[in-house]
This record gives C-alpha cells, sequence and structure tokens, in this order.
C-alpha cells in the first residue's frame, strides 16, 4: 500500500512538476519522507516561505511550467503571500502544497489553527481540500491542471490525508492543457488590423505578457514601422526580452506624471497583453486613470493570454508589413570612473553582461537608468517586480537559475528589498546555484524618500527621516552574505564593480557584490 503523500508525490511528477521549494513543518512531515521514494522530484529547501514562494514564480517565468511550494499550515502560508501576490501578477503557475492539521484535530484549538482557504481566497485562486484518501486524486489532478496554465493553485493536504493508506501508487498524470479558447479569430485580427491602419499614429499599442517575448516585439515592431502605431511596454513585465537582437520600446512609467506625459496623444490604446493603465497610488490632485479624457481601449489579448505574441504576428501578416532589420545604433553607455552612483553602475552591466543571461531586477530608484543602458548590451531576458511586493529579487533568481541552469543569472537588487528575503542566499549556496547577486546599498527606502514628497506629506522632520534610511546602523550586507555561504565583495567605485563584476559572472556558484550608491 502506499501513502496519500507518495501518491501525491508520484501524481506531481506525472503532471510535470518536477521541483519543490519547501519549508516544512510537522504536518508535512510524510510528504517530506515520502521524497526518499521519489529521487526525480527536486526539492530545495528555503528558510522563508517568501523564498520559496518567490523561487516557484522565478521558475515558471523561465521554464513555463509550474514548480511546487511545500508550506507550513496558515501562517506558512501567510509568510509566502506577497511573493505569491507578485507570481498572481505574472501569471505564473504555481502548485501550493499546505500542510494542515488532520481533520479530527483541527477543531481542538491548536495554537497554529487558522483559516488556510481564506489566505488562498485572498490571491484569487483555485483551493482543493481534500478530507479523505477518496478526495485527494480529483484535487491533485485539478490543482496541476490550473497551474499548468499559469494559476495559482493551492492543495490543502490534512496529516492525516498524508499519511492514510490508498489502493494505488498514483493518481495519474493531470490533465493537459486543452485547447485554449482565448486565441483571437480571423475577425477580431482583421479589426485589430483595421483600427490600426486608419488610426496610425494616434493609435498606442500597449504590450505586456506573453507579448514580451522577442516574437511579440518583433511583431509589435512590424505593425509599428507599417502603420505608424506607436508602441509601449508594460510597467513591470514578467519575462521581457532584451539587448541586441530585439526592438527596445519604452516601457510606461511608473510615476504617473510619467505615464500621463507618455499616452497625452493617445485616441486609441490597445492593449496586448497588458492591464488598463492606472496609477501604482492615489496622490492629492493627480488623476488615477491615466488614460487620456476620451481615449477609447480595445483589450486585444487579456493579460494572462499565453498567445499574445502569436496574435501580433498574425496582425502583422494582415497588413502586408514586412520583416525589420535590427541592428545594433545604440551604443553602450560608457564604463565611466569614479565612485559608483545611480547613474553610472549600470553602464558596467551593460558593457560586461554575459550573453544569454537573465535578469532579475528588484534595483528600485537605484535602477532607473537600466533600461536604457542595456538596450544594446548581449542578449538577456530580464524579470521584474510584477506586483510591487519587494522582496521579489533574490528569490526569482534562484527560480530562475534552477530552471536554467546552463545560463547565468544576474540579481540587481536594492538594499531594503533584499532584507525581506536576505535569507534567499544561503540557498543560492546550498545548491550551488550560478547566480550573482549586485546588492546596490543607498542605505536608503528610497522610492519612500520620493512618495512622501509626491504625496504632498508636511516637509519631513527627523522622526519621520528615521522611517526611511537605513544607516544607523549601517547594513553589512557582505558579512551577511559570507554568514549565509555567498562569497561576497564591496565595490565603491566603477573600476572595482567592473573588476568584481567580470570575476564573478566567469566563476561558478553564488556571489555577492556590494555596490555602495552615494545617496541620490
Amino acid at each position: 500500500m502506499t501513502t496519500g503523500a507518495q501518491a501525491l508525490i508520484t501524481s506531481l511528477l506525472g503532471g510535470g512538476v518536477e521541483v519543490c521549494f519547501a519549508n516544512p513543518g510537522t504536518s508535512e512531515m510524510h510528504f517530506v519522507a515520502a521524497l526518499d521514494d521519489h529521487p526525480d522530484m527536486r526539492a530545495i529547501l528555503c528558510l522563508f516561505e517568501g523564498v520559496a514562494t518567490g523561487a516557484a514564480d522565478g521558475y515558471w517565468r523561465v521554464a513555463g511550467k509550474p514548480a511546487a511550494t511545500l508550506l507550513h499550515l496558515g501562517p506558512g502560508l501567510a509568510n509566502g503571500l506577497a511573493n505569491l501576490h507578485n507570481a498572481r501578477r505574472a501569471h505564473s503557475g504555481v502548485v501550493n502544497i499546505v500542510g494542515d492539521h488532520a481533520t479530527y484535530h483541527r477543531s481542538s484549538g491548536t495554537p497554529l489553527a487558522s483559516d488556510i482557504g481564506l489566505l488562498g481566497d485572498w490571491l484569487d485562486s483555485p483551493i482543493a481540500r481534500p478530507q479523505s484518501s477518496d478526495d485527494l486524486a480529483v484535487a491533485v489532478m485539478d490543482t496541476v491542471a490550473a497551474a499548468r496554465v499559469g494559476r495559482i493553485a493551492t492543495l490543502v493536504l490534512p496529516a492525516d490525508v498524508s499519511w492514510s493508506k490508498v489502493s494505488t501508487p498514483a493518481f495519474g498524470p493531470a490533465a493537459s492543457r486543452s485547447a485554449d479558447p482565448r486565441q483571437p479569430g480571423a475577425h477580431d485580427i482583421d479589426l485589430i488590423a483595421g483600427r490600426l491602419t486608419t488610426l496610425g499614429d494616434r493609435a498606442l499599442l500597449l504590450i505586456g505578457g506573453a507579448g514580451t517575448s522577442a516574437t511579440g516585439l518583433i511583431a509589435a515592431q512590424r505593425i509599428s514601422q507599417a502603420v505608424g502605431t506607436r508602441v509601449l511596454v508594460e510597467t513591470f513585465p514578467a519575462r521581457l526580452a532584451h539587448g541586441r537582437g530585439v526592438p527596445n520600446f519604452e516601457r510606461l512609467g511608473y510615476l504617473s506624471e510619467q505615464a500621463v506625459a507618455q499616452l497625452a496623444e493617445v485616441q486609441e490604446l490597445l492593449l496586448a497583453g497588458a492591464q488598463h493603465p492606472v496609477g501604482f497610488f492615489a496622490y492629492p490632485d493627480k488623476p488615477t486613470d491615466l488614460v487620456p479624457e476620451g481615449a477609447a481601449v480595445l483589450t486585444f489579448a487579456a493579460p494572462d493570454n499565453p498567445h499574445t505574441a502569436a496574435a501580433l504576428e498574425r496582425v502583422a501578416d494582415a497588413l502586408d508589413a514586412p520583416a525589420v532589420a535590427l541592428g545594433t545604433a545604440v551604443p553602450a553607455p560608457e564604463l565611466g570612473t569614479g565612485p559608483l552612483t545611480a547613474w553610472n553602475w549600470v553602464g558596467v552591466i551593460a558593457n560586461l553582461l554575459p550573453d544569454n543571461a537573465i535578469i532579475s531586477d528588484e534595483s528600485n530608484t537605484s535602477g532607473l537608468m537600466l533600461p536604457t543602458a542595456t538596450r544594446a548590451c548581449a542578449r538577456h531576458d530580464l524579470l521584474t517586480l510584477t506586483g510591487g511586493a519587494i522582496g521579489q529579487g533574490l528569490p526569482v533568481a534562484i527560480g530562475a537559475a534552477v530552471a536554467a541552469p546552463d545560463r547565468p543569472v544576474i540579481a540587481l537588487q536594492a538594499d531594503g528589498s533584499a532584507l525581506y528575503t536576505i535569507t534567499a542566499l544561503w540557498t543560492m549556496a546550498r545548491e550551488h546555484l550560478d547566480v550573482t547577486v549586485v546588492l546596490l546599498n543607498n542605505r536608503a527606502y528610497a522610492i519612500l524618500q520620493l512618495e512622501l514628497q509626491r504625496v504632498g506629506a508636511e516637509p519631513a522632520g527627523d522622526r519621520a527621516r528615521q522611517l526611511l534610511e537605513l544607516d544607523d546602523p549601517d547594513i553589512d550586507f557582505v558579512s551577511i552574505a559570507r554568514g549565509l555561504g555567498v562569497s561576497a565583495m564591496r565595490a565603491t567605485t566603477v573600476q572595482e564593480l567592473a573588476h568584481q563584476f567580470q570575476a564573478a559572472v566567469h566563476e561558478p556558484g553564488p556571489h555577492l557584490i556590494e555596490a555602495m550608491i552615494s545617496p541620490a
């Protein structure tokens, strides 16, 4: 006879789920024990649940298939919610296995009892709660099937269901993805092509989701050159093809003032995998909806549509748009010299980025110049902070490195955000992942210093500034990284960063460079 936990792992593998990012507790011990019988399931220990969930997000973005997380009860799921929020905004498929108390123990008033279903509902995702081994088969198949089409799906596994015997060793592979009805029909393609032809440069194509692949960007460039339509990329794409060999489109500004200016002359906005543009926050006397009054908005492909790039190609073909020549006319910025600033460190990345790299970007205010600096550097994929919940960069880098062990992964990480999930460094060391972390230390929550001004608050005094500065005491990230098993160095000048970065990307295993950035 086989336990429910053993059958669950066999079924996960049958559904293509081969990696589990785990932070287990007592209720998950039968699942942990069952891993010994399933060497094909790669189990990776994370010291914080938010690292596990962020890693699963990064894995999907690069591998295009779901990983599992193993979390302990409601508090474990709660600790992972911020990066699950980011994963939801990235439309990443994730299988959450959340252990629960045994069915007969749940009502005993145990200190760890909580409403796990309520937490899962917050993610707007399917939740399966099998109450017996007989319920487990359908629950597993439904959960994996949902994750395989880009949803966060949660299986709440009571301990007694996990240890109970089942009559079959597995429940069969999860249902494969069926024909997706979201492919635009010929009528939709002709309609969009007609609107673009009529409007020309009065229309704007905002691309997101699956449309930010190289295929989608090249199709958008063909459309733009054929009819003059302007193109922007969403502010925080889940995965953006970037660098030499792909078109470089400006991204919609994070600041509402920037976005309003970018959209000012638009008469019709076509959304191809992107959300309707709205401000990240409300501000006094500033608009929330960023689309100009009177402009029409047409959703060409929803943000979770996996066929956006192919649909853009079909529109380009309907317009008889010719192929585009992709040159390298824009040079990388000069490497520069002198102390590191928010403006010059990006030149190091632009000049020394290895081919086919993956960048996990949570550089925040220190990275304002990064998109422009890297537009003509080595071809790479860029993973950004999709949901705005900080602490994503290091975990996403883990998932990317596990999904693509043959590609160098670069984590560009702001100091304040890094502290949320700094234990990700330990997992990088334990798994010998090829990740180079450039930690940008400006000793501040700089974005909040900016927002304090933008929201119209009264001029800040010393007490207010204490909540936005990270320099009393200074944080020694080199010592932290070394204590977590990662080789670490500190750079204060452009020359030091260039030397250390070049050495790190050519040496296997994880490295951290603490780049001391002068406050802006």
